[in-house]
């Protein structure tokens, strides 16, 4: 992190000492410290451990916080709803879930092809938040009960190209703050392209595809 962000997120640099000192853990209440420090006072918004399916819900009155709710009190929950926050602009986020559409598991094959589509930046930053946290990373077409994955082969490529145009071009600014504060808070920021080499060949072992598409 940069002096500037050393200065203005205090709470981050208090927690990085005692965390570093011991063997690393990912308990998502870091997540929820380091979430508030960064975004609760300008964004006004909270990270939320949730007992049941993920939900963002808006501010609704004066002094009210936004609540990103993530499922289950789950690690990965909490980066990949940060994920979606990261990406939503600043109409989608007086929104409830963003306003976007969302079919549940059970989807039929355009709807499919629809949600693999819309997830594929979502998953390209939550990527990038597990490796900045050391956590393992697990690309979901999320549709057991349905038709399946339309494309997961694709999916994977498009995914994995989203994760490298965002660490060769940036992120957007949230995103990269919140990377940024991942990778110190848990210190891989020293060996991170060593990380991201490691991880792209434990999701990608045959990576030989070039149509990939990012935007």
């Amino acid at each position: 992190m940069d002096s500037f962000v050393r200065q203005k997120f205090p709470l981050v640099l208090n927690g990085l000492k005692s965390h570093n000192s011991r063997p690393m853990k990912h308990d998502p209440d870091d997540l929820i410290m380091l979430f508030s420090d960064l975004f609760r006072g300008n964004y006004r918004t909270v990270l939320v451990k949730g007992s049941d399916e993920p939900e963002y819900l808006p501010a609704t009155a004066s002094g009210n916080y936004a609540q990103i709710i993530f499922a289950h009190g789950y690690y990965a929950s909490a980066l990949h709803e940060i994920s979606h926050w990261c990406i939503a602009g600043e109409h989608r986020r007086t929104l409830r879930d963003f306003g976007y559409w969302y079919c549940p598991d059970g989807r039929d094959e355009a709807q499919q092809q629809a949600f693999e589509k819309a997830e594929i930046k979502p998953q390209a930053l939550e990527w990038l938040f597990s490796a900045a946290s050391g956590t393992r990373f697990h690309i979901s077409v999320d549709n057991l009960s349905g038709c399946g994955a339309w494309d997961e082969s694709a999916f994977r490529r498009n995914v994995r190209a989203q994760a490298d145009y965002y660490l060769e071009h940036g992120m957007p600014a949230r995103a990269g703050l919140f990377f940024e504060t991942l990778k110190t808070f848990y210190g891989t920021g020293a060996d991170f392209n060593e990380v991201w080499k490691k991880e792209t060949r434990r999701l990608m072992p045959d990576d030989s595809a070039t149509d990939t598409e990012v935007d």
